[in-house]
């Protein structure tokens, strides 16, 4: 018997999740590296509550996929929608202009909060389809792997340049942790 080479149910469901976060932190470092917008301490939560998600579909195309994996992905998307709630609310009062640009007429954190509950809608819905059997080799979830592993070094590495080893600043203007190398490298 031929093995199907097209991927089950669960493992489309996995790949397109990954193919959804790959672009919103494509999105978000585009909005920060083009567009001088860095981002706050927040935000720089939210990208990491993508991050932990992102690694529960990466491990679910690597090894299988398990409760246990949804598990963490359903807990870094609450923790993730918490946090974007967090700051809907801190800038809902009425003339408040919000923080940074928006996409829409919506606010980045707006939109994190939306991605976030989509995405643990979406994880509901695989964790209760019956093939456990995700694991994919194939070109794309391999190059979508090595693109969201890229983003996440990428992201490890400006937030060092931002933040520096210390506390974030509240509003960003400029790269603390860089301005901290030049002092003390010299260049």
């Amino acid at each position: 018997m031929i093995k199907s080479i097209s991927p089950s149910l669960p493992c489309f469901g996995n790949l397109i999740a990954l193919f959804a976060i790959n672009g919103i932190l494509i999105f978000a470092f585009i909005d920060q590296l083009f567009f001088n917008e860095l981002p706050c301490p927040l935000c720089l939560m939210q990208r990491m509550g993508f991050v932990i998600v992102g690694f529960v579909f990466v491990m679910n195309l690597r090894c299988g996929a398990y409760p246990a994996n949804y598990g963490w992905g359903l807990l870094g998307g609450l923790v993730g929608m918490m946090v974007s709630l967090r700051q809907v609310l801190l800038h809902i009062s009425p003339g408040d202009k919000g923080f940074g640009a928006t996409f829409l007429e919506l606010h980045f954190y707006t939109w994190a909060f939306i991605g976030f509950i989509g995405l643990l809608f979406w994880q509901s819905i695989l964790l209760m389809l019956p093939s456990r059997d995700v694991r994919s080799h194939s070109w794309f979830s391999n190059g979508l792997i090595i693109i969201f592993g890229a983003l996440v070094f990428g992201n490890l590495v400006s937030t060092l340049l931002e933040c520096g080893i210390g506390v974030c600043a509240d509003n960003p203007l400029h790269y603390d942790g860089l301005n901290w190398l030049r002092s003390r490298v010299g260049f």
